[in-house]
């Protein structure tokens, strides 16, 4: 067991590297390209490539188990609007979060420890105490814009919740803090504009 847990966080460690340099490798390319130069350049580029741009934004969110959603939000409504950018972000989030779950029901409070900072893990080990009552924490934290959705994730892992509980709570409660990073970030944006 000791040398699956290993394995796995290897498996996660080397996936997250290869999405940055991956990532990095893509930017620098688009940077080359003159494609970051205008939003009317990234908009151009984004019609060329069409859904594989999609399909590539969310991978990225997929392959980086722990890639801030926050992030991924920004790039999100830049590269696609406040509507795709919305929705691409909402199904890389999810998948990714039922992944960080399943990994975590497999592998259990091991890889919770391997993949979280200890001071989050201090500060959160006591919700597993809670019982039944762990589920509208969970739910409520995973609602709110500002918690450590990924680490969260792991955390629901090796309680009792099912799977089917989980991605219920994942698709109903997440959608209200990408809606709220991606309109706070539109409203940011057109503000910019206005002062120009």
């Amino acid at each position: 067991m000791r040398d699956k847990n290993k394995t796995t966080k290897t498996v996660i460690n080397i996936s997250t590297i290869l999405g940055f340099v991956i990532l990095i490798a893509y930017v620098t390319y688009c940077i080359n390209q003159g494609i970051f130069s205008s939003r009317d350049a990234l908009n151009s580029y984004i019609l060329r490539i069409g859904i594989w741009g999609a399909i590539f934004f969310i991978l990225i969110q997929v392959v980086i188990p722990i890639f801030p959603g926050a992030i991924g939000c920004v790039v999100g409504v830049i590269a696609f609007g406040p509507t795709l950018g919305f929705i691409y972000n909402y199904i890389g989030i999810c998948i990714g979060s039922i992944i960080a779950f399943l990994l975590s029901k497999t592998y259990g409070i091991s890889l919770l420890e391997s993949v979280a900072n200890p001071k989050t893990l201090k500060k959160y080990m006591g919700w597993l105490e809670e019982g039944k009552k762990f589920d509208k924490l969970f739910a409520f934290a995973i609602f709110m814009p500002v918690a450590p959705d990924d680490f969260l994730c792991f955390l629901a892992g090796v309680t009792s919740m099912s799977l089917k509980k989980f991605v219920t709570i994942i698709l109903c409660c997440k959608p209200c803090s990408i809606f709220l990073y991606s309109m706070g970030l539109t409203g940011i944006t057109s503000f910019i504009n206005y002062l120009r």
